[in-house]
């Protein structure tokens, strides 16, 4: 399980097992990076998508199911491909919520709450029967470029005064808001592994992985 003591860079692979075999193997072994199988990924790549990083790693595997429904089933299947972790989407419903919460502490795995798209998170915590292990506040890929839209870090202060959860932060994080992320009391900084043909933000697949992945984690330290 996640320490709320411990600051984490989460390094997201949102490819192909190619990609995965490729990169992950040059990304330094450290208890403080947890590996991503991002949803696009896994939709491409299924739950075999997982095992194979949950082999490759051997550490603490996110499975970013963002689960919109079916929580029981989704938490087994991330949970049975060796994943430590899984998100569920904020929006929705609070019965699915509070089954995710409950099938991920029956499996002793973290939950994880993705509030993408949600206006206001701590009306989705609020309503829950038991707080989550982590809320994700998450600017989402199609937003990194929209001028104004950034991560709400305002949210943090509301959230930890009411729950003790580990807060992480996600979209568009280079090592400039990784420090914002941190500064403002994130646990834990979510980098996607982006191919030098994409725009987004993140550790780009043609650069030096090992290298730059120990940048974040000194700049989070």
């Amino acid at each position: 399980m996640l320490d709320d003591k411990t600051r984490y860079l989460q390094i997201a692979f949102n490819g192909g097992i190619d990609e995965v075999n490729s990169i992950l193997p040059r990304i330094p072994r450290n208890e403080r990076i947890i590996i991503e199988a991002g949803t696009p990924y896994i939709k491409r790549e299924g739950a075999r998508g997982i095992r194979r990083i949950a082999q490759l790693w051997g550490g603490k595997v996110v499975a970013d199911m963002k689960t919109a429904d079916g929580a029981a089933d989704e938490v087994d299947l991330a949970m049975r491909s060796g994943a430590t972790a899984a998100t569920v989407l904020g929006s929705a419903s609070t019965e699915t919520l509070n089954l995710f919460i409950a099938a991920c502490k029956a499996a002793r795995i973290d939950s994880m709450i993705d509030l993408i798209g949600v206006e206001d998170p701590l009306d989705v915590v609020r309503k829950l029967r038991d707080p989550p292990n982590v809320v994700i506040l998450h600017r989402g890929r199609d937003e990194e470029t929209t001028r104004g839209k950034v991560i709400q870090y305002k949210h943090v202060k509301r959230i930890r005064s009411k729950y003790d959860v580990i807060i992480s932060a996600a979209g568009g994080v280079d090592l400039r808001e990784a420090r914002s992320a941190i500064f403002n009391g994130a646990n834990i900084v979510v980098v996607n592994i982006v191919s030098k043909e994409n725009p987004w933000t993140g550790i780009r697949s043609d650069e030096n992985i090992t290298e730059i992945a120990q940048q974040f984690l000194d700049t989070i330290e």
